[in-house]
């Protein structure tokens, strides 16, 4: 057996391209047991907020029809994705800059078990989609009285 010197920065350029390949494909997870790989080549933003019934999330999706838009939920992961299209080119226009991103997309949530599956709210409007998760009556908080004994 063949002593192999310690070099920390062989081991600082293999933690770093673990990280490069798991965040190289962000719309990766696991369904089942079996790895999916969901590419995208944008991402819209999302609010998350919380109430005592339920949890709401809201995701700007700009410029996407409805028919474009897919929302699922399964084993407790919520997933939006779809497609923005890109208009059609017109003939004597010219761009000079195009910054919006266009294709597809997908952002997914692991949801706590709390939530009421069957009771899930989606409302698009404006480009924006927002989702309602209600909170099953076990999340919710109790009040429990304490007596004093003597």
């Amino acid at each position: 057996m063949a002593l192999v010197r310690w070099d920390p920065f062989r081991e600082l350029e293999e933690v770093s391209n673990r990280l490069n390949r798991m965040f190289a494909h962000p719309g990766s997870h696991t369904s089942n047991g079996k790895e999916t790989m969901i590419v995208a080549d944008w991402t819209p933003s999302v609010d998350i907020s919380e109430t005592a019934t339920e949890y709401q999330i809201t995701a700007e999706i700009p410029d996407v029809k409805k028919e474009d838009v897919k929302v699922t939920l399964e084993d407790g992961v919520l997933t939006i994705q779809g497609t923005r299209r890109q208009e059609n080119d017109e003939k004597g226009k010219k761009y000079h800059r195009i910054e919006r991103s266009y294709g597809s997309f997908v952002r997914t949530f692991s949801l706590p078990d709390v939530i009421e599956d069957d009771k899930v709210k989606a409302e698009f409007k404006d480009g924006v989609l927002n989702l309602y998760l209600p909170k099953s009556e076990k999340a919710k908080p109790k009040t429990i009285e304490v007596k004093v004994t003597t």
